[in-house]
């Protein structure tokens, strides 16, 4: 586990990111990498992944591939990542199904039952933890488990969750990611069938909350760092609320990429728990020093050849470099004028001027 002195370093300044004078692969003896918006995106190698974590590797930085995506075996996406271009092994694969299996096997008896509803990924978590999943309400099951079952999910799936859980069955998510990146646009994750369940259960006079272990919790984190045996980790990924959150609850260092979900005004706006340690454009990030990110008196942030301020109601950007400079003294400037609060003001411009 991370050492609480660890931890403690880890938190990222309140009000900007961290700098480092070393390749972030150089100093961190593992990366936590984030699949879906970080390594690939509906199948395809994000631009500059394969090339990076090639480079990171021949550094000596271990490769863990951490994915709240419960839908596939790890098999499955460890094929998908070498066929990339990126040689992994089932081993290196870590997914919410694994999570929520151990979670589940914790607190029901050994041959235990399971309602799985979700992909093959799933079911075979549940049967290396000596679980039998069932696909019936009536099959008696000691817990529900749900998680992502990607386009060929069927309705009745959830009819059954419901069923069971207003039974009172035990009940399970592997995560609650509302959406998922693809190829052609953001799509329903796991957490939109989670809420298909809890409507449908809401006439209960308790109604019943899931135990979630995916990211940003600590489930998937002890799951993570049991598998991996990291000592220095890095959570390397593309959501704020998963990715970034999880790394501070554990107390680990985190880098965002901009290449899923989050997008430049998401994070100016950022509250102090979803603040990344480090920010870049991609997985070139991870090659690269990160420079040192000033807070003025007046709460200007500055980086590289930039100056960020807040400006009335809105952030006001001077100078020039390279853009993600321009971003990393944005974030200076909107954090420290949120403290443990999120900025507001409008980056319309700042960010239009860094084609952020």
């Amino acid at each position: 586990m991370v050492s609480s002195q660890a931890a403690k370093g880890a938190e990222p300044p309140a009000d900007r990111t961290e700098p480092s004078a070393r390749a972030l692969g150089s100093i961190h003896d593992t990366a936590l990498l984030d699949l879906d918006g970080v390594v690939y995106t509906g199948g395809e190698a994000v631009p500059h992944a394969v090339r990076s974590l090639e480079a990171a590797r021949a550094e000596g930085m271990a490769l863990a591939y951490v994915t709240n995506n419960a839908a596939r075996p790890r098999e499955t996406v460890a094929e998908h990542l070498t066929e990339l271009g990126i040689p992994a092994e089932p081993s290196d694969v870590i997914t919410s199904a694994q999570a929520v299996a151990r979670l589940v096997a914790e607190q029901v008896p050994e041959g235990a039952r399971v309602l799985c509803i979700g992909g093959e990924g799933l079911g075979l978590a549940l049967r290396e933890r000596g679980l039998v999943p069932v696909e019936s309400a009536d099959d008696e099951p000691a817990a529900v488990v749900q998680g992502y079952g990607g386009s060929t999910m069927e309705w009745g799936r959830l009819i059954e969750a419901s069923l069971a859980v207003g039974r009172g069955v035990p009940w399970f998510a592997s995560n609650t990611d509302l959406t998922l990146p693809g190829s052609r646009g953001i799509s329903p994750g796991n957490g939109a069938a989670v809420e298909v369940v809890r409507i449908a259960t809401r006439w209960m006079r308790t109604p019943p909350e899931p135990q979630v272990a995916g990211k940003p919790l600590p489930p998937m984190h002890r799951e993570t760092i049991l598998r991996t045996g990291a000592q220095r980790p890095l959570v390397v990924g593309d959501r704020l609320d998963t990715d970034i959150e999880g790394a501070y609850a554990g107390g680990v260092p985190s880098l965002l990429v901009l290449t899923g979900v989050t997008d430049g005004a998401q994070l100016l706006a950022a509250p102090p728990a979803h603040r990344p340690t480090y920010v870049a454009a991609d997985l070139r990030g991870l090659l690269e020093p990160h420079p040192r990110v000033d807070v003025g008196e007046d709460g200007a942030g500055t980086c590289g050849g930039w100056r960020a301020r807040l400006a009335g109601d809105e952030l006001a950007l001077e100078g020039e470099g390279e853009p993600i400079d321009g971003l990393r003294a944005l974030c200076a400037a909107a954090w420290s004028a949120a403290g443990a609060g999120s900025c507001r003001a409008d980056a319309g411009k700042a960010l239009g001027r860094l084609g952020i």
